[in-house]
């Protein structure tokens, strides 16, 4: 008889079943159901056809409780040299055993608010409802970014991505090549001169990165953001459009009379009319945070303009600021195609200056 390694009474455990006699050691996934080795298994010490293990599966052989051991046992007399010739045959059948006891025992749980364990290549991706929508566009400008006074901020927009995600899923992305800062207090041509705080500019005395959307002429919409100071905030005056131009096509188009030209790819956002037409901003954007906010925010652009390639100028439109009109408070990328008003004087002044 061959000897086996049996468990003592009293020790079996989950997937172990130890009979009031004897030991048994049960294989899962060695043998399926229905399988016996070689049509035979072994019941008190001898092999009998057909008997099978206490989970139906067919059996190690059964051993009397006299040769009950932790220890593997090897019978006496001539029967030891068969049982070193069985014992490669017996590493080949618990090959099967060690791969399948190597492999997970449990399957992945979808539970709410758990990750989802990856057991194979077919399973979904780690994952978690605490993954926000917010982390998903990590690239995004911060607090510290918009937190710069209003001159530096304007110059610092140069460069910088604007992003607006529609209700379909759609992004629209346009790079910042124009700029105008209103310093609010003293600046004749801001909303916010003297400190005065109305309904409707509310957003330039809010936290800096808030966008104050306000309408003109009673149809269009221009786009500011607030910055530090009492009142500051930046004009977003043109963009160069870098995704979802046929988008902004449609949109721009659904405004102008149908005889009208093609619009080109630079006349799509030059100007902060224009621009806020091409991105669907309207008065509803106003007061949105853009460093938390899900559907409008900015990205850093891939590079910034040196000095040399920013033009300062007097701001557009608005003459009613006596002096301070011609202060010099718009900035734009030199040599940009997207840029609504090109100052060349200053341009030729500002070049022989560098």
């Amino acid at each position: 008889m061959r000897g086996r390694r049996c468990l003592p009474e009293g020790s079996a455990g989950a997937g172990r079943e130890a009979p009031a006699t004897g030991c048994v050691r049960k294989v899962h996934g060695a043998l399926g159901p229905g399988k016996r080795e070689g049509g035979r298994s072994l019941r008190g010490g001898t092999w009998e056809p057909g008997a099978r293990g206490p989970s139906g599966e067919a059996g190690l052989p059964r051993l009397s409780p006299s040769s009950a051991s932790p220890l593997l046992t090897a019978p006496a007399g001539g029967a030891r040299a068969q049982f070193s010739r069985m014992m490669p045959r017996k590493r080949k059948r618990l090959t099967p055993l060690n791969a399948v006891q190597s492999k997970p025992s449990f399957s992945p749980a979808d539970t709410s608010g758990s990750l989802t364990v990856v057991l194979d290549g077919n399973s979904s991706p780690v994952s978690s409802k605490y993954f926000s929508e917010e982390k998903r566009t990590s690239s995004r400008l911060g607090t510290d970014f918009f937190n710069q006074p209003c001159i530096s901020l304007a110059k610092s927009f140069l460069g910088q991505i604007l992003v607006h995600k529609l209700p379909d899923g759609r992004e629209l992305r346009g790079r910042i090549v124009e700029t105008e800062a209103y310093l609010g207090g003293e600046d004749a041509a801001s909303h916010s001169k003297g400190g005065k705080q109305t309904a409707r500019n509310a957003a330039m005395f809010m936290k800096p990165g808030t966008l104050y959307v306000y309408q003109i002429y009673g149809i269009y919409f221009c786009m500011n953001v607030s910055s530090q100071g009492e009142g500051a905030a930046v004009l977003l005056r043109s963009l160069e459009p870098l995704q979802g131009l046929d988008t902004m096509r449609q949109l721009r188009s659904a405004q102008r009379k149908g005889s009208a030209k093609p619009l080109k790819d630079w006349q799509l956002c030059n100007g902060p009319a224009k621009l806020c037409q091409a991105f669907s901003v309207n008065k509803s954007f106003d007061q949105k945070d853009l460093t938390r906010d899900t559907a409008v925010w900015m990205e850093p652009g891939s590079e910034a303009p040196g000095e040399q390639a920013v033009v300062t100028a007097a701001r557009i439109g608005v003459s009613y600021g006596g002096e301070w009109a011609q202060k010099p408070l718009r900035f734009y990328i030199r040599g940009n195609k997207c840029v609504s008003v090109v100052d060349k004087k200053v341009e030729s002044e500002q070049g022989a200056a560098d």
